[in-house]
């Protein structure tokens, strides 16, 4: 090829490699000088969440979503530089973006639940809690759901965009529990005898909190029985062990008093008409 041709060529081609390679050369500083700053602002944002003692199960979430953005942010820049126009492609993301949230409903509600739930946290590992009917012991709690252990060693998982929004009791989260429970005697019964059974039981207890004292009262006149109403406070940890121990001392003790125990019953009278 002649020198001629050569310099025709160039004149030609000349324009479009000095426009796009410089856009293409400025694509590139900015690929490299974006990922070094959002490896830096990665950082800055872990440190800054364990900083404020955020819950480690959210903390990669966290930092998985600021990633995304940032990514998201660097390649609409480097579509940017090199000349494309973002407008239609930011439409075209939105639509898809749409199509993909209403398809994923649910998860993106429990994906949200997670968030508020170890954000807030109402609970954590190791609480007895009721969340919508269901009782057990928090065993974990991720970002999509929360896993409960019951009594009888089920598991029972729940999606957190319903637990986010349920009525929950957590029994664990305060350091004491008031022990409520209700002791029915006969109406020929002494009610003295048994409130000082009681009272002497609870008193003897290492496991009860003298201070509030222990509250033994008649709660109820019922239908067969004199309810004597029962509160002592006790920590978290004795409650279940001091309810079962308390039942079976004061029904022995009952039993040799001679205080009855009454159960619902009715008088059947029958008359013989002639």
């Amino acid at each position: 090829m002649e020198l001629s041709e050569i310099q025709k060529v160039w004149g030609l081609i000349k324009e479009p490699i000095l426009a796009y390679g410089l856009q293409i050369i400025g694509a590139v500083i900015t690929l490299i000088i974006g990922l070094w700053v959002i490896k830096r602002l990665l950082g800055f944002f872990e440190k800054t969440l364990q900083k404020r003692v955020v819950d480690p199960t959210l903390i990669p979430t966290l930092k998985g979503v600021f990633k995304i953005l940032l990514y998201a942010a660097l390649i609409m820049a480097i579509i940017k530089q090199v000349g494309i126009e973002t407008s239609g492609l930011l439409a075209i993301f939105g639509a898809a973006g749409l199509a993909i949230g209403l398809s994923l409903q649910g998860s993106l509600s429990n994906f949200a639940g997670g968030i508020l739930i170890l954000t807030i946290k109402p609970f954590k590992a190791g609480d007895f809690v009721t969340i919508n009917g269901e009782s057990g012991t928090v065993h974990a709690v991720t970002i999509i759901n929360t896993v409960l252990k019951t009594v009888d060693n089920k598991t029972i998982y729940l999606p957190n965009g319903a637990v986010a929004s349920a009525n929950i009791t957590n029994f664990t989260e305060e350091d004491t529990r008031r022990w409520d429970k209700v002791f029915g005697i006969g109406y020929g019964d002494d009610f003295d005898k048994a409130k000082q059974i009681i009272s002497d039981f609870l008193m003897a207890d290492e496991r009860v909190i003298k201070e509030p004292e222990p509250f033994i009262r008649v709660g109820n006149l019922g239908d067969s029985s004199v309810d004597i109403t029962v509160r002592a406070w006790v920590k978290k940890e004795d409650y279940w062990p001091l309810n079962f121990d308390m039942i079976e001392k004061v029904k022995k003790e009952f039993d040799k008093q001679g205080i009855s125990i009454p159960f619902p019953q009715r008088d059947v009278h029958v008359f013989n008409e002639k």
